[in-house]
């Protein structure tokens, strides 16, 4: 799990930084438009909607920018309509891939996600080839100097957490999508702040890969997650920490 968690926390960061040039403005908005869409404008009775502007708010939006997204979702405002479609394929290694996107010409965006397979040793796949390997469920991560186990884990039992591991740097929790903001809440509550906190396709097993075909496996994450369409990139991959902090420092 190391490899896939430290992956998480990397992209995370990423997130913050690209957020400064705008870059992740264009990502937040589509998915504020299609959760008001699908679910209504209004955050308190709309899940995904709440856990989209929250996103907003982590990397500095203005609240104006929100607004007028769930207004083109509810179609008070004119804006482009956007189709939600999963992808699927193999990275380097025979990673297995998932990619959700959202886009407004799927017969633009499938043949330049091939190319940026293939560029990097993959393929995409027929629809249900690899998602069998996956299940949804939510996702934190939780330094280990914040809290002690054994309190943590009563927390996050209470609050309908399902599995929580132990590393030597922090905790990882699960739960199922429904109690995921259950979770979230009750650490905030306790004044726990998670690193990293999602509702996520979990890999049911990992492919380990090291060298030339690790170093293709993140430059293909880094490539589908920086395309305008992509909204999740999920892969099975297991690539030690250490390796992956070196990949990234080297770019």
């Amino acid at each position: 799990m190391s490899g896939h968690s430290k992956w998480a926390t990397t992209k995370h960061k990423k997130a913050l930084i690209d957020s400064k040039r705008g870059k992740s403005f264009t990502k937040i908005i589509r998915e504020i438009t299609i959760a008001a869409r699908i679910g209504g404008g209004d955050p308190e009775g709309n899940p995904r909607l709440r856990t989209a502007i929250l996103k907003a708010k982590d990397v500095n939006m203005p609240s104006d920018n929100i607004q007028k997204a769930i207004m083109r979702g509810t179609g008070e405002l004119p804006g482009t309509t956007y189709e939600e479609l999963r992808y699927e394929g193999y990275g380097p290694g025979g990673v297995a891939m998932l990619i959700d996107a959202t886009t407004d010409n799927k017969n633009r965006t499938a043949p330049e996600f091939r190319q940026i397979f293939s560029k990097d040793g993959g393929n995409m796949g027929e629809s249900g080839c690899v998602s069998w390997m996956f299940q949804k469920r939510g996702y934190l991560t939780v330094d280990k100097n914040k809290i002690k186990e054994d309190d943590l884990m009563n927390i996050v039992l209470d609050a309908g957490g399902e599995d929580m591991q132990t590393s030597d740097t922090g905790y990882t929790i699960f739960t199922d999508p429904q109690s995921f903001e259950a979770v979230n809440t009750a650490l905030k509550k306790n004044k726990i702040e998670p690193s990293y906190a999602e509702i996520t396709m979990v890999p049911q097993t990992y492919v380990k890969l090291e060298g030339k075909e690790a170093a293709h496996m993140l430059h293909l994450m880094e490539a589908l997650e920086d395309h305008d369409d992509v909204q999740n990139v999920y892969a099975n991959f297991d690539i030690s920490d250490q390796l992956i902090e070196q990949l990234v420092a080297s770019k």
